[in-house]
């Protein structure tokens, strides 16, 4: 039974790294029976941003992965750090650093200057034998562990394998600032131990956290979750990703018509695969998914593949989900009778909820212009004689229109009869009833549209003939 966390900073809004992140911990979690915790790491008074988490637990909201457990603030916390750096404070694990901010740079520019790796060397380190400086009046103190001083840091990744760091990697590093307040390492893992984390899923940038982290819990006498070091996302360039390339607030996502499912999908595919399927459900990522089988190298954004999966999505979810997720988009289609052949005709193009949208404003909009370049292709000399026949024809069948079959069955031996190609017919119809050549089946079109709509957007665009003069 796994127990999985995501921790995110409220200091900006949730993006689909960290989203994918969370699905995957989320993901380890409910197949092995565990649970999936939310923490807000929000002790960064200074870049907080309340904005920023109600954005944050809107996104998981819309994607459906709730925290089993009230969500957990840091900042409602800083009492049950406190207590942990004083029990290393009195057994010696951890002591006080009076060291000024300019002796640390000068230390660091000596440091640099012999072409060393700059670390803190030990000047208040208690040791036996050892004379400390006198304690300066000035100087609030820092809060310094114990690390050790020989041998190496192990641990095994999930997904990088063993990892193994020289203990001299790994200086006397803070654990609290001098205003008392714990970093990020230490109170990480705090968190991590109280919330009973087993499992810990990440971005392989915080590698370089992990050695100091296991000091932490090595020094406290804790468990150590196994860790899942995932590499990044990057643009199709390999490089890193930015709000051009998709970095962008989830929600953003939802704003551009995505579906939660093919976002979620989408991002399951970006570091993990189950040979050459490309849609999964949720129920199939549970069965499947499993954290040791991550890639080992960074994954490529594709927008491309994002958007066939989300039409993908469309074109399976109930239309009574899309007349839902359409009111987002100010297109109520409950009261409409015909809104099952329209969301049917319409979803097979539209790759967003926008375009979803747009197609249907398309039939259900009596057209206010043509196209100009679609009417000078399509609308020639002769084409009102015919579209007026074809409008006698269509009074003839009225009472069969509610049919694709029907309008497919007279309209054939009309084109045959009048010696016309099929775009002859079809695309000025097209244009008629809709403004533009890009739409669906003519049929389909005006089966949903019935005789009278249909008939009275033909008669308008012969009467102005399509926005064109007379002849």
């Amino acid at each position: 039974m796994a127990i999985t966390r995501f921790a995110p900073s409220p200091t900006g809004y949730l993006h689909i790294g960290g989203l994918r992140t969370a699905l995957y911990s989320y993901l380890w979690a409910k197949k092995t029976n565990g649970e999936f915790k939310l923490r807000i790491e929000d002790t960064d008074n200074a870049r907080n941003n309340e904005d920023a988490v109600r954005a944050i637990l809107e996104a998981f909201e819309w994607v459906g992965m709730p925290s089993d457990c009230e969500i957990e603030y840091q900042s409602k916390r800083i009492d049950i750090y406190k207590k942990y750096i004083d029990q290393l404070l009195e057994e010696g694990k951890a002591y006080k650093c009076y060291m000024s901010k300019d002796e640390l740079a000068a230390l660091r520019a000596s440091q640099e200057a012999a072409k060393e790796n700059p670390r803190y060397d030990g000047t208040w380190r208690p040791e036996e034998g050892k004379v400390l400086p006198e304690i300066p009046t000035d100087i609030e103190p820092v809060i310094r562990i114990k690390a050790p001083t020989e041998g190496f840091i192990t641990f095994e990744d999930g997904v990088k394998g063993s990892m193994k760091f020289d203990a001299n990697q790994v200086d006397d590093f803070v654990i609290a600032r001098a205003n008392g307040m714990p970093i990020y390492n230490f109170v990480v893992v705090i968190d991590d131990h109280l919330m009973g984390m087993t499992d810990v899923l990440r971005g392989d940038d915080h590698v370089s956290n992990t050695p100091k982290q296991i000091v932490i819990y090595n020094a406290l006498g804790f468990d150590i979750p196994k860790f899942y070091h995932m590499p990044m996302i990057n643009n199709p360039k390999g490089k890193k990703l930015s709000k051009r390339d998709g970095a962008m607030d989830v929600m953003q996502y939802k704003r551009d018509g995505y579906l939660p499912e093919a976002l979620l999908n989408f991002l399951v595919r970006l570091g993990w695969s189950n040979g050459d399927q490309e849609i999964f459900s949720m129920d199939e990522m549970l069965e499947l998914f499993d954290p040791n089988n991550i890639n080992k190298s960074a994954s490529s954004y594709n927008a491309e593949k994002l958007l066939w999966l989300n039409s993908e999505y469309i074109k399976s979810v109930s239309n009574d989900r899309l007349v839902e997720e359409l009111k987002a988009f100010d297109l109520d289609l409950s009261n409409y009778d015909k809104k099952t052949e329209i969301l049917d005709l319409s979803k097979q193009r539209a790759q967003t909820l926008i375009e979803l949208k747009d197609s249907v404003n398309k039939i259900l909009e009596v057209p206010s212009e043509y196209e100009a370049k679609g009417s000078k292709k399509f609308v020639k000399e002769g084409t009102l004689d015919f579209l007026k026949k074809y409008l006698l024809l269509l009074d003839e069948h009225k009472d069969e229109l509610y049919s694709v079959d029907n309008i497919e069955a007279f309209t054939k031996p009309f084109i045959e009869e009048n010696g016309l190609k099929f775009p002859q017919l079809f695309q000025p119809i097209r244009i008629a009833l809709t403004g533009g050549t890009q739409a669906p089946s003519v049929y389909d079109i005006i089966s949903v549209l019935g005789y009278d709509e249909t008939k009275s957007r033909l008669e308008k665009a012969i009467e102005v003939n399509f926005n064109k003069e007379e002849n």
